[in-house]
């Protein structure tokens, strides 16, 4: 059976990705013509955001890249850039 959430119930939900690390919080819901888009995700200081891209308050990911909401939310891991150390991006192979 499906369940169903209200957007209420999502917001401050923690994002992980499907590598079980922690990507954020997520901070607002991003909604056109009565459907989700997209996902604004807060950096917390020690989330996957953080690690990558110092400085930045968070990200918009596409709502095509969220696998599961439940009690936490899961992203795909695939196609959010990674960096390596020096700041290089990595692209997902």
């Amino acid at each position: 059976m499906l369940k169903t959430k209200k957007i209420s119930e999502v917001i401050n939900m923690p994002v992980y990705n499907d590598s079980g690390e922690y990507f954020g919080d997520v901070e607002e819901t991003l909604i056109a013509s009565s459907k989700i888009y997209g996902w604004k995700i807060r950096s917390t200081k020690k989330s996957y955001i953080s690690k990558v891209m110092s400085g930045a308050k968070g990200v918009i990911i596409p709502h095509k890249l969220v696998k599961s909401i439940g009690d936490i939310m899961i992203v795909t891991k695939a196609e959010i850039p990674s960096y390596d150390e020096r700041g290089t991006e990595v692209t997902p192979e």
